[in-house]
């Protein structure tokens, strides 16, 4: 498969790309700085250097034109302000979704948040961000041009995988390491059948073949 990720450069991304590379994937990570490049292909992936903030439709159709599969896993990140959480966690995840549909690339799996909601309340940063999350969210799952999987972890920790989880609609919170996210991602770019489903992801005991099966049914 090809896969282009947009936010090439985020922590669970290069984990991401790690493991489908490792497999034999084809990987393309998409970042904004052209130093981040090297971190890109010591973990197997292709850098491409392009701007989701002012890039067109056009150009990231461009990029994403013969993939298999989109994952978006960009995101302003913890030190950015509100006006980043529009930009990036909401309106770069609608303009990869347009592109998507633009290039023909129906397999698209979303890194969310849990609690991400276009209706949360509150004026804190952070709820801002669950805002602009679920509003992205939201604009993905209603275009049927894409098979799209949402996928929103607990919180994020970066103590070693245990590749044991839990994934299901609702989970309740929990924590989960972001090399566990990143295999249940590989599995979920791989498992078409999970196409139309928001899953929470946290820690639990299920091995990660397992939990993605189940959840696509198998």
């Amino acid at each position: 498969m090809r896969i282009v990720i947009a936010g090439g450069h985020g922590q669970i991304a290069l984990r991401l790309e790690r493991l489908l590379s490792a497999r034999g994937d084809e990987v393309a990570g998409i970042i904004r700085n052209a130093e981040q490049g090297d971190d890109l292909g010591a973990a197997g992936a292709e850098p491409v250097l392009l701007d989701l903030e002012s890039a067109s439709v056009d150009e990231v159709a461009a990029v994403l034109r013969g993939a298999d599969a989109a994952v978006f896993a960009a995101g302003a990140g913890p030190g950015s302000g509100t006006a980043r959480k529009e930009t990036v966690d909401k309106r770069a995840a609608v303009l990869f979704a347009d592109a998507a549909v633009r290039a023909g690339v129906r397999r698209f799996v979303v890194v969310s948040s849990m609690g991400a909601d276009p209706a949360h309340q509150g004026d804190e940063v952070f709820d801002v961000y669950l805002r602009a999350k679920g509003a992205a969210d939201a604009y993905v799952t209603g275009q049927s041009g894409l098979d799209w999987t949402i996928l929103r972890p607990g919180a994020l920790t970066d103590a070693p995988g245990t590749g044991l989880v839990r994934l299901e609609a609702h989970t309740g919170r929990g924590a989960v390491t972001r090399d566990d996210v990143a295999a249940v991602l590989a599995e979920l770019v791989d498992t078409s059948a999970t196409a139309g489903l928001t899953l929470e992801l946290i820690g639990g005991s299920a091995p990660v073949t397992v939990a993605v099966k189940s959840v696509a049914g198998n």
